[in-house]
């Protein structure tokens, strides 16, 4: 059997349990997901390289990038990270500039053409059965924080950012949308995070 031919594109995600796709199965992670439906698109992206795991914070990816020796450069680069700095209560400035440092990281993988990356934000975690007697509230007004500098921090560079907090908010009560942990999300949540991301994806130079 000949080897089949290689994809025209390929594409980079970065980031923590969300990318990574915790407690689900590897063909439903979001940007696998997304790379299907670029492909019936009419777009002929490989599935992703991923540089994840769970409870990595942003100092962590960028550190485990260097760690990787990862060289190659990609069509296109995805970044969301920053619910573990939330999470284990650390302050926005370190984020905002650790952030800023994985920004460039990501812009580098994309051989320096910004255009070419794209950030999805924070979701909300407090919505989950996993936050049960926890301030969801003060929860939400801290994702909201930390979005907020993402978003400040690409519209600096260029880089498109993706809101998928609503999505992920509007998920409380369905365990349809949550992994067997309680916590991640599904594969058949994740499909709406890749339907958010196709016509930004789509659009990108």
């Amino acid at each position: 059997m000949e080897p089949s031919a290689p994809h025209t594109f390929s594409m980079l995600s970065l980031g923590d349990s969300y990318t990574i796709g915790e407690s689900v199965d590897p063909k439903d992670r979001w940007s696998v997901q997304l790379a299907g439906m670029l492909r019936n698109g009419g777009i002929d992206v490989a599935d992703p390289d991923i540089i994840a795991r769970t409870g990595w914070t942003t100092d962590e990816l960028q550190a485990a990038i260097r760690a990787s020796g990862n060289t190659k450069t990609y069509d296109y680069v995805s970044l969301l990270i920053g619910v573990n700095n939330q999470y284990r209560g650390q302050s926005l400035e370190k984020y905002r500039t650790e952030f800023r440092q994985l920004l460039q990281t990501a812009i580098t993988f994309a051989k320096g053409n910004t255009g070419r990356v794209f950030v999805l934000s924070i979701p909300d975690w407090g919505r989950s059965a996993f936050a049960r007697g926890r301030d969801r509230e003060q929860i939400a007004r801290e994702i909201d924080a930390f979005n907020a500098v993402a978003k400040d921090e690409c519209g600096k560079v260029g880089v498109v950012f993706v809101d998928i907090t609503p999505v992920s908010r509007a998920a409380e009560g369905d365990a349809s949308q949550f992994a067997d942990d309680g916590l991640h999300y599904s594969g058949k949540h994740m499909k709406g995070w890749a339907e958010l991301a196709l016509p930004v994806v789509k659009s990108l130079k």
